[in-house]
Formats: structure tokens, C-alpha cells, sequence
């Protein structure tokens, strides 16, 4: 009898947890998109402190929302990557939120190498609503074929760390609100994008806000509606699933 060829398993990472947002909506979304090749076996975690996991994972996909790795982590996650190692990071992954006296929120640098793996944090975005996603680099594998789409999210205005390769973008012409620094927020900003560090690589979303009824407790008990932003959109599944390709390949 022929011998039946065993595929690689691909052992994956995916962190999800946090405030603000249905954490559990994006980690089920999340783990049926990893379910679909039979080769990925998931470990699953709300911080990034199983740092032994992520040493031995082939790709680490993370949906959280001020949540910020230690120290210790951090460093570890910065010599996964410079081995190889590849990250998609989702929505918030880039926030790190403090609630002041005055009512709004602040946005502490508190966690300099952390966001510069990301290459990016997150420093305020206006009200939800609709905006343009437009097509930066239409040559690049993972936006091929894309097309301008609009969506009701949250339009992240972040401040920007190292080399992007800016895969999508959007044009803001208002600024944030509730937040302290948002007088300098319009302008270009970055909505998909890569970055490199040595031999592996982030891959950054900004969409995909979601939110229930619970999410924005002890701050609020009840929100009223169910948020499910880029989520209803078909090409936001498109670039989860093409971004998760991308991740799980063995770096170059």
C-alpha cells in the first residue's frame, strides 16, 4: 500500500482578550477561519504571558484590547519575529488606554518596544461611521483584486512606527473624539499594512471593531445595540482569510 504523504502541522497562537469589545464574537469568528486547513492546531490565550507557547508557535494571530504583554514577553516576541516568526494583529491589539478624572482617555507610552513591533499605537478615532477603504499597493498578494469598499468602523488614528508597507488606507477629515489627543488627526492613515523585522513579519487591521450588550462594563451595564462593523462585510473575511495564509507560511 502506497505511503500517504502527512502534511506539516502548523501550530498557531491566537490571543484574545481584553476590554470594550465582544472578545467572544472575534475569537469564535477567529477560530472557525483557523479551522478551515485541518493542518493548524490552536492554542488559545487572553494576554501574551504563555510565552513558551508563542516561542514554539509557527504564527500568532492576536484580537485584544489594552492588553499589553510584560516586558519579558515583549522581548520574546521580538526575538520570534526576528527569527521568523509571523503576527497578524487585529483592531485594538495596539491600544493601551487609561480613563482620566477629566472623562477622557489617554494613551500612555507606556510600551515603546511593544508597539514598535506593531509598528504602530492607537491614539484616539472619531465617531462611528461610515468611511472609504482605498487600495495603497494593488500589486500586493493580499489586496489583489480588491477593490475601494466603505465600512462603518472604527477609523483608527495611530501614531506610526518604522517601515509600512501600507497594503490599504483611508482619508479622515475630522478628529477624534473623547480622547486627548485628537486635534491632529486628520490626514492619510493606514488601515492594512506590513511590517518587517528580521527574518518575520507583522501584518496589521485596523477593522473590526465589535461590541454586545455586556462589553462596556463596569464603565456602562447595558450598551444598546450589537456592533458588528467590518465583520458584515464579505471582504473583510477576504483579508482575515488571505491574511492568515500569509502568517502560517514559513518565513523565506
Amino acid at each position: 500500500m502506497a505511503e500517504v504523504e502527512q502534511p506539516k502541522r502548523i501550530d498557531c497562537v491566537l490571543v484574545a482578550g481584553g476590554k470594550y469589545h465582544d472578545i467572544d464574537f472575534a475569537r469564535l469568528e477567529l477560530l472557525k477561519l483557523l479551522a478551515e486547513d485541518q493542518r493548524v492546531k490552536v492554542r488559545v490565550f487572553e494576554d501574551f504571558e504563555n510565552i513558551a507557547a508563542i516561542e514554539a508557535c509557527d504564527f500568532l494571530v492576536t484580537y485584544t484590547c489594552d492588553v499589553v504583554p510584560s516586558l519579558k514577553a515583549q522581548e520574546a516576541l521580538k526575538a520570534w519575529l526576528e527569527r521568523g516568526g509571523r503576527w497578524y494583529a487585529l483592531h485594538g491589539t495596539n491600544s493601551i488606554l487609561r480613563l482620566l478624572d477629566s472623562g477622557l482617555w489617554d494613551t500612555p507610552r507606556w510600551a515603546p518596544l511593544f508597539v514598535d513591533l506593531l509598528g504602530n499605537q492607537f491614539i484616539s478615532h472619531p465617531p462611528i461611521e461610515p468611511y472609504l477603504v482605498t487600495v495603497a499597493d494593488p500589486s500586493h498578494p493580499l489586496v489583489a483584486g480588491v477593490e475601494p469598499f466603505e465600512t462603518t468602523d472604527e477609523l483608527y488614528h495611530m501614531e506610526l512606527h518604522g517601515d509600512l508597507h501600507v497594503l490599504l488606507e483611508t482619508e479622515c477629515t475630522g478628529p477624534g473624539t473623547g480622547f486627548v489627543e485628537a486635534a491632529d488627526a486628520p490626514g492619510t492613515h493606514p488601515v492594512f499594512y506590513v511590517k518587517t523585522h528580521g527574518a518575520g513579519a507583522v501584518l496589521y487591521l485596523t477593522l473590526g471593531h465589535c461590541r454586545g450588550h455586556y462589553d462596556l462594563q463596569p464603565l456602562l451595564d447595558w450598551w444598546p445595540s450589537v456592533d458588528r462593523c467590518a465583520w458584515d462585510l464579505p471582504v473583510f473575511y477576504t483579508l482575515l482569510r488571505r491574511g492568515i495564509d500569509w502568517v502560517k507560511q514559513p518565513a523565506a
